[in-house]
């Protein structure tokens, strides 16, 4: 169990796809080779089969495509807020879309702002594909990789843990055999999780069809659940009272709810719509 809630806590998830360019790098594949054919070639020397035709990918041979998140920060005068932000923020923009950039924007705000970072697998997923591909397009993120000489001197998140990176399949379980899935955990706790019948799987084929914003979309709504989880477990661990707990989630649902009002809201809405079903379910 993490020990502390800071005054600020970002609750991320990260979307990608296989990198063509590494792909024709790696096996020496024609520059003109069509996108979709270099994803089944990776997804083929990756040992695709029929039961599995998109098996894992080694995180450096993907591109991030989209990092959503929800902010819950503290004011000076002590006022709480939410918000959900996403990269890119314009997924019609080619530069906005562009690799360096979505991963450049993330890492130089933490960097800045050093939030507690909370994540499901991102000890061994998300942060790990951030660091690699960062390494692989000579991003610098100095302050994001700042460590202090001393644990207790400064927020780190690079040790194992570290209470400035909070895996929450860690703080659950292990990574073994037994570990729950956020769709497991999210679903039986009354949180919608993998809405539209769209999941990670589907990320490939979005990308390739020119779907950004579909992508992002879902990647929003994946940073909901990661944050309602969070909510739940920091609740679990005495860091809210039954009282203090139902008022975080107002705060986010009145945040949505304006998110939702406004354009391009209607994937908040229906996240909103499956979180009120499902609380009258649990309810």
């Amino acid at each position: 169990m993490f020990k502390f809630v800071a005054d600020e806590v970002w609750a991320f998830d990260s979307e990608w796809v296989p990198d063509a360019a590494s792909g024709r790098a790696l096996y020496d594949l024609p520059k003109d080779m069509p996108e979709r054919d270099v994803f089944q070639h990776m997804w083929e020397q990756a040992g695709a089969s029929e039961e599995q035709p998109q098996p894992f990918l080694k995180l450096v041979q993907c591109r991030v495509v989209s990092i959503a998140l929800v902010r819950r920060f503290t004011a000076y005068d002590g006022t709480i807020s939410v918000e959900l932000r996403s990269r890119p923020k314009d997924p019609d923009d080619p530069a906005s879309r562009d690799e360096a950039a979505i991963i450049t924007g993330f890492l130089d705000s933490v960097g800045k702002r050093k939030p507690q970072l909370v994540g499901y697998n991102s000890q061994g997923s998300d942060l790990p594909i951030l660091c690699q591909r960062g390494v692989v397009l000579g991003i610098r993120a100095a302050e994001y990789c700042q460590r202090p000489e001393k644990p207790w001197l400064g927020k780190d998140y690079f040790a194992r843990g570290s209470e400035w990176n909070i895996d929450l399949m860690y703080t659950v379980g292990s990574g073994g055999a037994g570990r729950a899935s956020l769709r497991e955990i999210a679903s039986l706790s009354g949180i919608p999780a993998k809405l539209d019948g769209f999941d990670g799987s589907d990320t490939p084929k979005a990308w390739l069809d020119g779907d950004v914003a579909g992508i992002v979309r879902y990647n929003e709504q994946d940073a909901l659940t990661t944050y309602l989880v969070w909510l739940r477990i920091a609740h679990f661990g005495g860091h809210f009272t039954r009282e203090e707990y139902e008022v975080e989630q107002d705060r986010l649902r009145t945040m949505l709810e304006r998110r939702a009002a406004g354009p391009d809201g209607d994937h908040i809405a229906r996240y909103l719509e499956e979180w009120a079903r499902l609380s009258r379910s649990s309810g």
